[in-house]
């Protein structure tokens, strides 16, 4: 069998690991060995990242909604929400915070006919 050498397959493989790394600080963009851990690193961080955006989301719709309750009056966050299913308004916190922030009358509308 003829001799086979990997110089095609790595220098492609270093190649597309320096991409990744393109726009990294110091040696973690031009040498392949500081690239690749950073690659990996950065990776682990992306995919814990994509689970901590999700918690940032919900306490930032919540944040939003608190804001408007108490601009509203009388009701607190912790109490809107049981009082919500109880009437039967299936508005997640997305579009109640959405709500909240555009249209203030409508959000108003919503408060009123839930204590009520």
């Amino acid at each position: 069998m003829p001799r086979t050498k990997t110089g095609t397959v790595r220098h492609r493989r270093h190649k597309k690991v320096l991409a990744r790394t393109k726009s990294f600080r110091g040696a973690n963009t031009r040498l392949y060995k500081r690239a690749k851990e950073a690659d990996l690193h950065a990776g682990q961080y992306a995919y814990i990242g994509r689970k901590l955006r999700k918690r940032d989301m919900r306490s930032l719709w919540i944040l939003r909604i608190s804001a408007a309750l108490k601009q509203v009056g009388g009701v607190s966050y912790s109490r809107f929400v049981p009082m919500l299913k109880k009437a039967n308004i299936a508005l997640d916190r997305k579009i109640l915070a959405d709500i909240a922030a555009t249209d203030f009358a409508s959000f108003k509308t919503i408060v009123e006919k839930v204590r009520g």
